[in-house]
Order: C-alpha cells, then structure tokens, then sequence
C-alpha cells in the first residue's frame, strides 16, 4: 500500500491535509535507502501523554536553569518562556543538593544545564564548573548536556575538563535573524565559530536549527546546514518555531507545514554521518500531527514527544520504533549508559 493510503489508515492521522506529491516523493527516496530504526524521545522537561508510548522514570532527566527565568536577551521567539519549566538552580550548590536529592529518589540519569543569555549571547556556566565535575566524578553514570550559547575555544575546553558529555547550540544562517529575533549584535561567523570550537574537543556536539526562526519564515536555515555539514557532529537536531511566545507587536507566522517540509529533505540528504532529529518545540495540534508524520517518512532518525498516530505510522511503514526517557540530544547510538525502553 501506498504512503499516502497509510496515511489514511491510521485514525489519528486520516483527515489531515497532507501533501501528495510530498508524500509519494518521501516514499520514492526511502526505496533508495534502508529504513533505520526510529526512537521517540520522552524526557522528563515537561508532562507527556500519548495512548501509544507509557510512561517511565519520572525526573530520570531535567532540566536546570541557572539564571532562574531570566535572560537578558529576551529574543522575540521565546521571551524567555522556555526556561518556564526548567528547575532553577541559582548557584553552585543548590545545584548539587537538587541533583544529589534526584539521585537518591528519582533514579537520575542525567540531567540538561541551560540558563539565559547575557548581552553577547553567553550563559555564565563557569562557576557551575566545579560542580559539574564533583558530581560527574562521583556519579559517573550522569550524562550531563549543557546549552552552550556562544563561547571561545577556552570556554569550550573549560567545559569539556569539567565533565560535560554533551554541548547543544542553535546555529543561526542569516544576519538579519540574529538583529531583528535575537537583538544580538553579533555575526553569523561567530555561530560557525562556536561549532568549530566546539566540534575540537571530546563532547558530543549537537547543533540545532530553528526553522522558521525569521517571524515564521524559511531564511537562513540552508546557510545553517552548510555550517554544520563542515563540522562533525553527534546529531542535528530540527525543532519549529512556535508562535505562542511572541510578543504581540512582533508576530510570528505559524510556518506551513511543506516549508518544514522542505527543511528535513535538505537536513536528510545533506546530513549523512549523524542521525538527525526532530527536537521538543514546535507548533501543537494538526501542524505538529503533520511535521512529526513528514520526519518518520523523510527518514528521520528519532523524534521528542510525538504525536498520536506516529508510532502507528513508523510501524506501517516498517520501521522498528523504541522509546528513550532522555533528551534527543543525549542518548544516541554508541553512548555509554544508553537505557531503552520498548515502546
């Protein structure tokens, strides 16, 4: 049977207005490689429900905000709403007395350290480092992800001493997303930059790119692939652009579905030494039902939080499909201390 007929079959997914040709052109390319794998991601940043995957180890994976919610950017995509549901850890040591309690109850697996940007787009990790290290030291399973921001080779050589397993960035491709969304004076060089440092130590480095960062629209977002193509990297990761945390003066469009689309065929071909995946934040409803469906028929490796009906999907289409209680950014093949769960 046809894609676009499995499509129809499946209850969650049989009305939405996908897009045909999209489809069948989805369906050609998967005949020209094998099918891996899919993982569906259920980290524990937030509440999660689906009738398709279960639920397993509360608290197995947070996150910590270090500034609190607050950030001195503010960029226009965000408004700092997604440090909301992060835990805050304010200073060194509430930090570790949060993480130690999480070890001793919530059988902690590791955990993601983010926080606000300063001005130049840098979050002030460096007295958190110590810490880092005791706590990896001491709990060697932890796998420890931090959101870089933007750093010098020195800081991304600091973060690697301190124990880091994972460094996350966004990378960003047009100077005009970095001024209007970000209000950051700053060149697109120096996210390459911050890749390149990244991608010279040991730390599994994970780009992202936000499609439809420029107020709802596809403007960069190739230029960004070309950055990370030159780098190695552990993953890409792909998320959407939500407009829920926009300003009401500066709106976002909520992009179309075939512009995403056409973001995770060019991430698909282009990316070939690493998985790719669809990260946490994008649009909810039919869009989300919709981009999660293109990213299990594009050949997408894993998927955080899916819509009902995908698994369903991944199934029909013959991919294997098993779940992970951690950040997409994380748990990838070859890591030590990887933990699946069967979905």
């Amino acid at each position: 049977m046809a894609w676009y007929d499995l499509l129809q079959d499946i209850e969650p997914l049989e009305d939405l207005p996908f897009n045909r040709t999209l489809v069948d052109a989805l369906e050609a390319a998967a005949h020209a490689r094998p099918l891996s794998p899919l993982r569906f991601y259920t980290p524990t940043f937030r509440s999660y429900a689906s009738e398709e995957l279960k639920g397993c180890g509360k608290a197995s994976f947070p996150a910590f905000s270090i500034t609190g919610g607050a950030c001195a950017l503010n960029c226009d995509h965000c408004q700092a709403k997604i440090l909301e549901p992060m835990i805050p850890a304010t200073n060194p040591a509430e930090l570790e007395r949060k993480v130690r309690d999480l070890v001793m109850l919530k059988d902690l697996g590791g955990f993601l350290l983010s926080g606000g940007s300063n001005r130049r787009n840098e979050v002030p990790y460096e007295r958190f480092y110590p810490t880092v290290e005791k706590l990896k030291r001491e709990f060697p399973h932890l796998r420890i992800a931090v959101h870089s921001a933007l750093l010098d080779e020195a800081r991304a050589k600091r973060m690697e001493s301190a124990g880091v397993d994972v460094a996350m960035m966004d990378v960003i491709g047009a100077q005009e997303t970095i001024r209007d969304v970000y209000h950051l004076d700053r060149p697109v060089s120096d996210f390459e930059a911050t890749l390149a440092a990244l991608s010279g130590t040991s730390m599994d480095v994970v780009p992202h790119i936000v499609i439809g960062l420029h107020y709802g629209r596809l403007l960069g977002e190739d230029y960004a692939l070309d950055i990370i193509s030159r780098h190695k990297v552990a993953a890409l990761i792909l998320v959407i652009v939500s407009p829920i945390y926009a300003p009401a003066d500066k709106p976002f469009a909520t992009i179309s579905t075939d512009d995403v689309a056409k973001v995770f065929v060019a991430a698909r071909q282009r990316i070939q030494n690493a998985p790719v995946q669809l990260g946490c934040i994008r649009p909810a409803g039919t869009h989300k039902m919709i981009t999660d469906a293109y990213a299990v028929m594009a050949g997408f490796d894993g998927i955080a939080y899916p819509a009902d009906g995908i698994v369903a999907l991944a199934r029909a289409i013959g991919r294997p499909v098993e779940q992970e209680h951690a950040c997409c950014s994380i748990n990838l093949d070859g890591l030590a201390g990887r933990r699946a769960c069967a979905a």
